[in-house]
């Protein structure tokens, strides 16, 4: 897990990351703007196949936004477009417009995020000089906090946690237009993705690696015994009584030998448990 420094892509630090590691079998989950920093969370190798277990994660971000300058990217890093004098916008009613951002909301994507449209990236439209009509996505924002910057009028600090999906820029853009004018993202930096947080995380070049089982340290375990532990490790289908996952639990699930080791992720299929990843292997085992 890396600590991204500013002005680099994802994609940089997974190059940087493949050099001070030794291997190209290195990938991320869930991608930072070139401006924002903190949390990448990296598989290397194998772990490389549970990145996608990581991707539906909440995350949790802390922010600036300023009040009454329009962008034409959302943040910082765009053209100023339009100015309003959001002067007379009150402490109470900025945090009252940012409550009705709070819980399941519709939001349309900028042009400058990853969402592809006929096969190409929105932000690469837009380094064309193109837009073009998107549709409003779900999303759901868990918090919105907000706090002023004294010493700076009209700048305020915010502190989200929310799905994944969710545009922090949107929400800081969305809120200067609930406020009768507009705004924009000064600053980004990720502090959380799910239980991976920004005091766990490195710099790019001092990579840590942590355990496979890391990766899904999220799911619901599931221990087994040798005898099955040896089924698992070659990808059998299983019935839904050999694991034992709980009867509230409709997966995916994390299954591990006796001493903790991830075997694979398993997760329901017509009545039974299907691999989804498989993490070890080898000789064929005899049929259950």
């Amino acid at each position: 897990m890396i600590d991204k420094p500013a002005g680099w892509t994802s994609h940089d630090v997974v190059a940087k990351s493949r050099g001070v590691l030794g291997t190209r079998k290195i990938g991320h989950s869930g991608t930072l703007d070139p401006a924002a920093t903190g949390v990448l969370v990296l598989g290397v190798g194998r772990a490389t196949r549970l990145l996608r277990f990581l991707t539906e994660l909440p995350k949790s971000y802390v922010g600036e936004i300023v009040l009454g300058v329009e962008t034409s990217t959302l943040d910082a890093d765009g053209d100023v477009y339009t100015t309003h004098d959001m002067s007379a916008v009150t402490d109470d009613q900025v945090r009252e417009a940012a409550r009705a951002f709070v819980g399941q909301i519709m939001q349309v994507p900028p042009m400058v995020s990853a969402v592809r449209v006929d096969g190409k990236r929105l932000y690469e439209l837009a380094r064309q000089g193109k837009e073009i009509e998107r549709s409003a996505r779900p999303a759901e924002v868990y918090r919105y906090d907000l706090e002023p910057i004294a010493e700076e009028p009209g700048v305020w600090r915010c502190a989200v946690e929310c799905s994944s999906g969710t545009y922090i820029r949107s929400l800081a853009a969305d809120l200067g237009t609930a406020l009768g004018g507009g705004a924009h993202l000064r600053s980004l930096r990720r502090v959380a993705v799910g239980g991976f947080t920004i005091d766990q995380a490195t710099a790019v070049d001092v990579p840590v690696l942590r355990p496979v089982s890391d990766a899904v340290a999220h799911l619901q375990a599931c221990v087994v015994n040798d005898e099955v532990a040896l089924r698992v490790s070659h990808g059998q289908v299983l019935d839904l009584g050999v694991l034992d996952f709980g009867e509230q639990d409709e997966g995916p699930w994390a299954v591990v030998d006796p001493a903790g080791a991830l075997l694979a992720v398993y997760g329901p299929s017509r009545g039974r448990a299907k691999p989804l990843v498989v993490i070890s292997g080898g000789a064929a085992p005899p049929a259950p």
